[in-house]
């Protein structure tokens, strides 16, 4: 899933050219070919698909090794419900027995071999089981900006069954889920059988797949883009957890350490960052003086000078600068909904 505009990485992640098509963590590598190279470990190129807004189809030719035919193209933003939907109602009609993995492409693995293990594992419990299933983290500190999984003490080969799914608590609600030892964090990497999440979304989500299911034949044939342009737009815009993972009652979880990041905000980056001994993360060419907690990010070619600011975010790119505390994820949303509607950056 790479169809994201990473709004809360303004104003270096632009809609024109967001954060999964950039080298966020300096490896000479973006965010998408990192990812699409994790899954050739695990899968023949020929069964690899991205899903993106249609605006980025060139992009993502220029930067994998992927058949036109496996871009699939969404003609608006409509969250990760209506672009699981479509994928798996393409999917079905090449191999309606299959067993897909979805995963965003903003993810930071650093240990690949137990990744790939734990996966596999998802899949072989997927296959053999009438489950959605995702993979949970074990949680470091009350980040709002992941869902939580609290598990019930029902195992069955090592997976855990779901008691509760909630999607992005607030601060006070993400303490205690911590503290509880309850909870885990949702990677939002999901496993399931094709048919099993095809149910699934038509008996949660009807009003997502009676638009799809009008003309189902269509899919994986020449006028599926018409088809996909004419009734995608209508689909409503819901997220994955929302629509349905907090509804259906046969979600389980595997939970797996395999160093694990989300690369969604300012604050997600700085936690993997290498800090100076006051902890800034300096990730461009910066002095600085009485300062703490800060990530200081410019562009190459230009220089900053930083003194006395703790916990801030100070970022730019050709033509805007972003100062601004950390730890409000919401704030940075409502930030640049503000600039993209003044000043269309």
């Amino acid at each position: 899933m790479a169809g994201g505009i990473g709004s809360r990485f303004w104003p270096v992640s632009r809609p024109e050219m967001p954060k999964q098509f950039l080298d966020f963590l300096g490896t000479g590598r973006t965010l998408l070919q990192t990812t699409f190279e994790r899954y050739l470990s695990l899968f023949p190129k020929e069964n690899i698909f991205v899903a993106t807004n249609h605006i980025y189809k060139n992009i993502v030719k220029e930067q994998i090794d992927i058949a036109e035919e496996n871009i699939l193209c969404e003609p608006a933003r409509k969250n990760t419900a209506p672009c699981i939907a479509f994928a798996t109602y393409h999917i079905s009609k090449i191999n309606p027995e299959s067993v897909l993995v979805f995963a965003p492409c903003d993810h930071l693995i650093l240990r690949k071999e137990a990744f790939c293990a734990a996966v596999e594992k998802a899949m072989g419990f997927a296959e053999t089981h009438d489950v959605l299933l995702t993979i949970g983290i074990k949680p470091t500190r009350p980040e709002t900006g992941y869902g939580y999984i609290q598990v019930t003490d029902h195992i069955e080969d090592g997976v855990n069954e779901v008691k509760t799914f909630t999607e992005k608590p607030n601060r006070e609600l993400a303490e205690i889920f911590v503290e509880s030892g309850e909870f885990f964090w949702n990677s939002g990497i999901f496993i399931w059988r094709t048919d099993v999440i095809k149910e699934a979304l038509q008996r949660h989500i009807p009003e997502i797949t009676s638009r799809l299911d009008a003309d189902e034949n269509k899919f994986n044939t020449p006028e599926e883009t018409e088809f996909i342009n004419e009734v995608f737009p209508t689909i409503p815009n819901i997220s994955i957890d929302f629509a349905l993972m907090e509804k259906a009652r046969n979600v389980y979880v595997l939970c797996a350490e395999f160093g694990w990041t989300d690369i969604g905000t300012w604050d997600s980056l700085y936690d993997i960052s290498r800090k100076d001994h006051r902890g800034n993360a300096d990730l461009g060419n910066t002095l600085i003086y009485d300062s703490s907690n800060n990530i200081i990010a410019v562009k190459p070619g230009k220089m900053a000078v930083v003194e006395g600011l703790e916990n801030f975010i100070i970022a730019d790119s050709d033509d805007a600068l972003l100062i601004c505390k950390k730890g409000d994820e919401n704030r940075l949303r409502q930030i640049f909904n503000d600039v993209n509607t003044k000043f269309k950056k």
